[in-house]
């Protein structure tokens, strides 16, 4: 977009919606505390509109910035429906780094993580955030079949469904041995392609059914070792041509980070079929899809308003044979969740075990408070889980439920691991 019809998109922005920066280590194992944060208008980057600080755990507090209307996103518009601020970071001990081009939606809280790199002969870096698919120009999908063949003679494939630790995205088209390949956690992965690819205004239900469909892509490639098995060290792609939208450096929403955390362990399948399915899609509005079974964005929106379930929405576009799978492992976690929500009155080895997590975590956090490791879920256990939650943006209950003890296994094993090698 040119400056201008940047200027003129700002003095449309009517309603509000939430920013929230997180300063982190370039490794992306520790906060960073006391850093200044500036927040400007993207295009206007010498006004200043926020400057904050960063607290213990490298958060600013919440900002409620001005927004685009919220219909902009709600129907295929011709104007921007999100409003793109600069994010401009300094701290003691640190290169100074910027991300240009934050998008904010109104209602929904954009999550935005801003990494600084030791001063130590690095360099200052700058992440340009490029525009949602939804609003730019995009390649459409190469279609591809939906269950790949896995008998063929040196075919390397998965014994089994397992959530990966981390996957390795190429950050370009398959053949560009230009472009930089980067390790993402699987879960953030989602997070990221789901905020470049879909609105976080749009239905929880619809939200699901296209995060389920970018899960059970991604799964499939993983499982089926796609790229691996043509040569290449990467597991997929950012290219909209053969895979998923995702951005280096982007910020993610509040509300899709949500139904991630709740759903990373499914995938889709389909009877007497092993491997996840690869539920190809297209916005069905400036792309329209090559094949009548894949699901549009826009229509799983339609779907969602009138009130249809994930599963109707996913059934609706690729067939009634369709249903919701759990993967059999989730790899790179020190133990699997218990079954069941851990709160007051619990005891045993798996509250014992959150206790001893949350303490090392509280080295790396110390707004987090340490416990008594006594095996008992008490007031305690349940305030230091509370103050957990609140850091790391899940519902501020104090009970360990299924996101919160996936988030604390995930975050537990990068703060020892970066302990171990110092």
């Amino acid at each position: 977009m040119e400056f201008y019809e940047k200027i003129r998109a700002q003095q449309e922005n009517v309603d509000q919606g939430q920013l929230k920066v997180t300063v982190m280590t370039a490794d992306g194992t520790r906060p960073v505390e006391n850093a200044r944060v500036k927040i400007s208008y993207t295009g206007e980057s010498g006004q200043t509109i926020e400057e904050v600080r960063t607290d213990s755990s490298g958060q600013i507090p919440v900002l409620d910035v001005k927004t685009p209307p919220l219909e902009y996103s709600m129907e295929p518009s011709e104007q921007q429906p999100y409003a793109e601020y600069t994010v401009q970071v300094e701290a003691e001990g640190f290169e100074n780094s910027e991300v240009a081009g934050t998008q904010v939606l109104p209602g929904v809280l954009a999550q935005q993580t801003v990494s600084v790199n030791f001063q130590a002969g690095a360099s200052f870096e700058r992440i340009v955030i490029g525009p949602h698919t939804l609003w730019g120009e995009y390649p459409p999908k190469i279609e591809e079949a939906e269950i790949k063949p896995v008998n063929e003679s040196g075919e390397i494939v998965l014994s089994r469904v397992v959530v990966p630790e981390y996957i390795v995205v190429h950050d370009g088209p398959v053949n560009d041995n230009t472009a930089q390949d980067y390790y993402v956690r699987y879960k953030d992965y989602i997070k990221n392609v789901a905020s470049s690819e879909i609105y976080a205004t749009w239905p929880d239900d619809t939200i699901r059914a296209n995060v389920l469909a970018i899960m059970s892509f991604t799964l499939n490639r993983v499982y089926t070792e796609w790229y691996r098995n043509k040569g290449k060290d990467f597991t997929i792609t950012s290219s909209t041509a053969y895979d998923h939208k995702w951005i280096h450096g982007r910020n993610i929403f509040d509300s899709i980070s949500r139904i991630v955390d709740e759903l990373f362990e499914n995938y889709l399948s389909r009877p007497d079929v092993r491997q996840p399915i690869l539920t190809q899609y297209c916005d069905g509005r400036q792309v329209q899809c090559r094949n009548r079974g894949w699901m549009t964005q826009w229509g799983s929106k339609s779907l969602g308003d009138q009130g249809y379930s994930p599963i109707e929405i996913l059934r609706y576009f690729y067939g009634n044979d369709i249903y919701v799978n759990v993967a059999e492992a989730v790899s790179g976690i020190p133990s699997s969740w218990p079954g069941y929500d851990l709160n007051i009155g619990a005891t045993g080895n798996k509250v014992r075990q959150i206790q001893e997590q949350l303490n090392v975590i509280s080295d790396a956090y110390p707004a987090i408070p340490k416990v008594g490791v006594d095996g008992i879920y008490g007031e305690q256990t349940k305030n230091s889980v509370r103050k957990f939650q609140d850091v790391f943006g899940l519902p501020e209950t104090g009970i360990t439920d299924y996101p919160t003890w996936y988030k604390i296994q995930e975050i537990y094993v990068a703060v020892s691991r970066i302990a171990e090698l110092n």
